[in-house]
């Protein structure tokens, strides 16, 4: 009867060891997706001020979406659109990390507007295309490039819409001049990228 109790205790005292193992593995991996999540909302915050104004459009060159597209490839489809989505969140609520150091929902209705509120959707599809075609440093091209067509040809239909441009016009304007910059840009993510799909967060 005694060597039952103890066994018992000893199995009892694993248990509890065991889930307290596991409590804190969960909660180290949560901290650490969080932090992964606040630093891309960073980059992004910090790469949207190397901005250079273009003299035929009212739209600037930014580095901002290389950060936009990495996020979704290096953290996953999920939690890059969670850190882009922070991102633009802060930006709304007035916190000055949009280009120029500006800030408020006043952005949305200027000319950057289409782009910025397309910023998570283009993570996504980054993270989620990048999973897809394997995660090499090729696919990751070619999904950070759709993810920035897809902010281009938004953000230059958004432009049409405010200012009363035709498409062909408000494309001229709006996306024709930034293909060269997004095309390196991509260039630039696939040598970031650590060449294979990231794991975190990569469920919808």
């Amino acid at each position: 009867m005694g060597r039952f109790r103890k066994g018992a205790a000893v199995q009892f005292k694993e248990l509890v060891f065991e889930g307290l193992g596991r409590q804190s593995e969960r909660s180290f991996e949560a901290r650490a997706r969080a932090a992964k999540i606040a630093a891309f909302v960073c980059f992004t915050a910090v790469s949207a001020q190397l901005a250079a104004p273009l003299p035929f459009t009212p739209v600037p060159l930014t580095v901002q979406t290389l950060f936009v597209v990495l996020a979704g490839v290096m953290l996953g489809p999920r939690d890059g659109c969670y850190a882009i989505l922070a991102y633009v969140a802060l930006g709304l609520a007035g916190a000055p990390v949009f280009a120029g150091f500006s800030g408020g929902p006043h952005v949305l209705i200027g000319p950057t507007g289409g782009y910025i509120a397309l910023f998570p959707a283009a993570a996504l599809v980054s993270g989620y295309l990048s999973g897809r075609l394997g995660g090499s440093r090729v696919a990751v091209f070619f999904a950070c490039l759709s993810g920035m067509a897809l902010i281009l040809a938004g953000g230059s239909s958004y432009l049409a819409l405010l200012s009363g441009l035709s498409l062909p016009r408000a494309a001229a304007l709006g996306a024709l001049p930034f293909v060269a910059g997004e095309l390196v840009k991509a260039l630039a993510a696939a040598f970031l990228s650590p060449g294979k799909a990231q794991d975190g967060g990569s469920r919808l």
